[in-house]
């Protein structure tokens, strides 16, 4: 069964299966982290319904954007959210692990992904929700697959969990550099339980460790209504980027 989801304030409709995974926020703040210009190719790894890709896609004119998919149910309805909301992307059905053919002749200025969190733990039942949310490729062999994919200088960017930062930045070590870090919190005083990485591919700048951006107003969740801050309500509503490369790179 599937349901429509709106994104950006409704600038977006996009279906995607009522059970088991569905992207929310994360992909969205994957998607305005990248930078992105009029004009660049786009790669997304594992681009699931297609929603960071289409975000990315609304905020940003003129993008030649391809998404890779691994399960080709995901992979249709992708193409078919980008067709039902007039934004031109190209869907490839295929395994970041065996990278198609097409896919291993080209080179992109922008990677986006949202690796798979969970390296252990219990599954989801669903089989669809456990692949999105299980570590069956590592989060190491997601990185070699984009940094492979990036021409020099091009821009990646992801999101995960923030105890992930270790491996991320062992894996980024030596191939891309001048990164950016930045810790996404729930709410002011907490942990950070997400972060934002962004490395330009054989950069030698130095890592930078950005303010936390926070998601809610409030110290706990009081009532049932919306208490996002207003630069989370800038993101998640109004496509607002955020900065996370340095200004005129990435």
């Amino acid at each position: 069964m599937i349901r429509a989801d709106a994104f950006l304030g409704g600038r977006l409709r996009i279906a995607q299966p009522a059970r088991g995974y569905r992207a929310g926020a994360d992909a969205v703040m994957l998607a305005a982290s990248c930078p992105a210009r009029t004009g660049q190719r786009v790669l997304e790894l594992g681009c699931g319904a297609g929603v960071a890709l289409l975000c990315l896609g609304a905020r940003v004119p003129g993008l030649a954007l391809t998404g890779l998919e691994r399960e080709p149910g995901m992979a249709a309805l992708a193409q078919a959210n980008a067709d039902a909301n007039g934004i031109a992307a190209r869907i490839v059905a295929g395994d970041l692990a065996g990278m198609p053919a097409g896919l291993r002749t080209e080179g992109f200025d922008q990677v986006i992904a949202n690796p798979p969190f969970f390296a252990a733990g219990p599954r989801a039942p669903e089989a669809q929700r456990a692949a999105a949310r299980h570590e069956e490729t590592p989060l190491e062999a997601w990185i070699d697959a984009a940094l492979r994919r990036l021409v020099p200088g091009g821009g990646l960017t992801l999101i995960h969990r923030a105890e992930a930062l270790d491996r991320i930045l062992i894996a980024l070590a030596g191939r891309a550099g001048d990164a950016a870090v930045l810790p996404v919190a729930a709410r002011q005083g907490r942990e950070a339980g997400r972060v934002l990485i962004g490395a330009r591919k054989g950069a030698r700048g130095p890592l930078r460790l950005l303010p936390p951006f926070v998601m809610h107003e409030n110290p706990a969740h009081l009532t049932d209504t919306e208490d996002l801050t207003a630069p989370a309500q800038a993101v998640l509503r109004h496509a607002a980027p955020i900065g996370l490369f340095r200004s005129g790179r990435g």
